[in-house]
């Protein structure tokens, strides 16, 4: 008899030119939402300032969405993926939060496994099948992993991919990095206070369409901006809650 869940759900989806992905990504996430989560859970989906009539095609499926508990999110301009991150997190209300994106590469039928996640645990899972990647976006995840590692500690395999936290400890937290580096920020800071990180492996699914924008230089010009910030805040936290 499988597990049953005792425990809410959010789930974040991010969104940004994904008009082609985003209706069979929003009727995913209410199919795993209504298995792991206690309740009918919550979705909280953002809209980062898309280009491509993503706004028209989401308010469409608000209309007909099965699960009515949706909070609809829109940036009118593009804000980049930690002001996405950030805007997803504060509506959150549920004991889980995990952002997927909207482009459908994350395989949502792993989180089942994982419907009642334990106190002060990090559920990170880091991909093994990432054959879409180019070398540059391997290079730069690695080089992202080495610099985690060596100025703040943090020791993921794949800090950038899909994680659960449990969100009474992520509203605890004053986050201050506004690019993809929050989600350094949010493990370092977390990971210091106690909670320990439960890594399990992903699949990389291949885009059915649209284009990939986690390498594009502008993400990668903030994330540069934003490492010696990093380091500070961290130090700053570490020095304000010695254990």
């Amino acid at each position: 008899m499988s597990e049953v869940a005792n425990q809410s759900w959010s789930i974040v989806v991010l969104c940004y030119n994904e008009a082609e992905n985003i209706e069979r990504v929003l009727e995913d996430v209410q199919a795993k939402l209504a298995v792991i989560s206690k309740d009918k859970g919550e979705i909280i989906l953002v809209n980062d300032g898309s280009l491509d009539g993503s706004d028209a095609v989401i308010k469409g499926l608000l209309k007909v969405a099965v699960n009515k508990n949706i909070k609809y999110v829109h940036h009118p301009v593009n804000l980049g993926i930690g002001k996405a991150l950030h805007s997803g997190y504060e509506q959150a209300s549920g004991d889980n939060v995990v952002m997927v994106p909207g482009d459908g590469q994350f395989d949502l039928a792993e989180l089942i496994p994982y419907k009642n996640i334990p106190p002060k645990t990090i559920l990170a899972f880091y991909r093994v099948e990432n054959t879409t990647y180019t070398l540059s976006r391997n290079i730069l995840s690695l080089f992202n992993n080495v610099l985690n590692w060596l100025f703040i500690g943090l020791k993921l395999k794949d800090v950038n991919w899909v994680k659960v936290y449990k969100n009474s400890a992520l509203q605890d937290l004053t986050l201050e990095i506004n690019s993809s580096l929050v989600e350094s920020e949010i493990c370092s800071k977390l990971i210091h206070l106690g909670h320990q990180a439960l890594e399990v492996k992903s699949k990389y699914l291949p885009r059915q369409a649209g284009e990939s924008k986690g390498a594009s230089w502008a993400i990668i010009k903030q994330a540069i901006i934003d490492i010696p910030i990093l380091i500070i805040v961290f130090r700053r936290f570490k020095r304000k809650n010695k254990l």
